[in-house]
């Protein structure tokens, strides 16, 4: 079986899109509506904008999704048996397989983004990257220290994001290399992705997935929040609202793909990250890329 994956925040580069805007017409007008839906024309900074440029939370989201939707759009023989995306690449795991248009999945994207930016300027917060521990340390850890401190994202083994206020953050670094940590590295990020800090963007975005049309997916999508497979609408909605505040459970969820019976992988969307990721996981599955 043949599971497609989509990549989240962090796997932009400048140029990205920018051969398929120039070689395929079809791609061209995806590009050319997202502009037109964002109101600014993303695709110039998506080919020729710098790297601080491209960091933008507002800028990354929809940039990130544009690309992945498009370059699955012109996949040869696109037939997921299953989908998942890492926290962002949800949205276009979700297009992928048709709960979502491509336009509704964007503007749900970009309300997204501007609504956890907003949550990052009311909560100065951080994320920080913490290798070679066991993930049950590191919540040992988190769980001890006073303020906010979370897992927040479960990238494979050994290897955890944690996410919170500066203050906590900072702490449970040095408490994490206390406890034998190889590393402990803040991110350079706007804020605590996935972690509690993002509940007033949680509200935003629960207002808009409300408004919007999904549709019965053609395969299962496996979900951050549960790492789970869901096809039944209203479970889809209730996990992708829960996933602002909830860790990405991405080792469990490939884990559990591939239980359930895949044996390919294929990261949709720009770089390599998921699919570094995946052999990590999952040994003896193969392991390719649409780029």
């Amino acid at each position: 079986m043949k599971a497609f994956v989509f990549p989240g925040q962090g796997a932009q580069f400048t140029g990205m899109g920018k051969e398929l805007y120039e070689n395929n017409e079809q791609a061209k007008g995806m590009f050319e509506t997202a502009n037109d839906i964002l109101g600014f024309k993303i695709t110039d900074i998506m080919f020729e904008g710098s790297a601080d440029d491209l960091k933008q939370t507002n800028v990354t989201q929809p940039a990130v999704f544009i690309h992945s939707v498009v370059l699955a759009s012109q996949a040869e023989n696109f037939s997921p048996d299953m989908v998942a995306g890492h926290s962002l690449g949800e949205f276009s795991a979700l297009v992928a397989n048709k709960t979502l248009t491509f336009e509704d999945g964007l503007k749900l994207v970009s309300q997204r983004a501007q609504a956890m930016q907003k949550a990052c300027k009311k909560n100065p917060s951080t994320m920080a990257a913490v290798l070679g521990l066991e993930d049950a340390a590191v919540e040992e850890v988190c769980a001890a220290i006073d303020g906010v401190v979370v897992a927040a994202n479960y990238n494979c083994p050994g290897q955890l994001v944690i996410s919170g206020s500066n203050e906590a953050v900072a702490e449970a670094c040095v408490k994490l290399k206390e406890a034998g940590a190889k590393r402990a590295l803040p991110l350079a990020v706007g804020g605590a992705f996935h972690s509690p800090l993002m509940e007033s963007a949680q509200v935003e975005l629960e207002a808009a997935i409300k408004e919007t049309t999904f549709s019965t997916p053609i395969c299962p999508v496996y979900q951050n929040v549960n790492a789970q497979p869901a096809s039944d609408i209203e479970v889809i909605k209730t996990n992708l609202i829960a996933q602002l505040t909830a860790p990405v459970k991405w080792t469990q969820s490939v884990q559990q793909m591939v239980t359930d019976g895949a044996t390919e992988f294929v990261e949709c969307g720009p770089g390599k990250v998921l699919q570094g990721l995946v052999k990590k996981i999952a040994s003896g599955v193969e392991v390719s890329g649409v780029s």
